[in-house]
């Protein structure tokens, strides 16, 4: 019994998933290089408040060793042709009644509908594994792709700022 509540209360054996296009799974300290390519970028750090630029292999190996912690998990949105890593989606338990995603995705892959797939194939996972759980986001309104996507997916405004400035908190109910 034990087992099975620490488990569920776990995003860390959370699995990987292929969806048309990605492949998606957790990042591993090999991802490093990759992910400081990707994420030094100042339209990804200047939106994602707690990403530092620049972003360098040190920030890359600490947010991939943050991800290994049982309340957090990064993974990695690769091209199933390739592997090439195009976008991250960060998953973080927040309390017993909701976990918090977020993502990025590199500019030569924006506008091709990847952080659509990959946010959509995280999103089936954590309603499989949690389905009683709340799933939230922060964003903000004038990051109207980010916005678009979320409402796409069925998120919807709650009227409350969230807890980074400037963004506004978005659940999306599962189950």
């Amino acid at each position: 019994m034990l087992f099975r509540r620490a488990r569920a209360d776990s995003l860390s054996d959370l699995p990987g998933l292929e969806t048309a296009r990605l492949t998606i799974d957790g990042l591993t300290p090999d991802d490093a290089e990759a992910l400081r390519s990707l994420t030094d970028d100042p339209a990804i750090t200047g939106a994602v408040d707690f990403l530092p630029a620049p972003f360098t292999l040190a920030d890359a190996r600490a947010l991939i060793a943050s991800g290994r912690r049982r309340e957090d998990r990064f993974f990695g949105a690769r091209t199933r042709e390739g592997r090439t890593l195009v976008g991250v989606v960060g998953t973080h338990l927040r309390g017993p009644g909701a976990i918090e995603i977020g993502y990025w995705v590199g500019g030569a892959a924006r506008g091709r509908g990847l952080a659509t797939e990959a946010v959509t194939g995280i999103l089936g996972s954590l309603s499989r594994r949690f389905p009683a759980r709340l799933i939230v986001a922060e964003c903000r309104p004038g990051n109207v792709a980010s916005w678009g996507l979320l409402t796409k997916l069925g998120f919807r405004d709650t009227g409350e700022e969230g807890h980074r400035p400037g963004r506004r908190l978005m659940a999306l109910r599962c189950g």
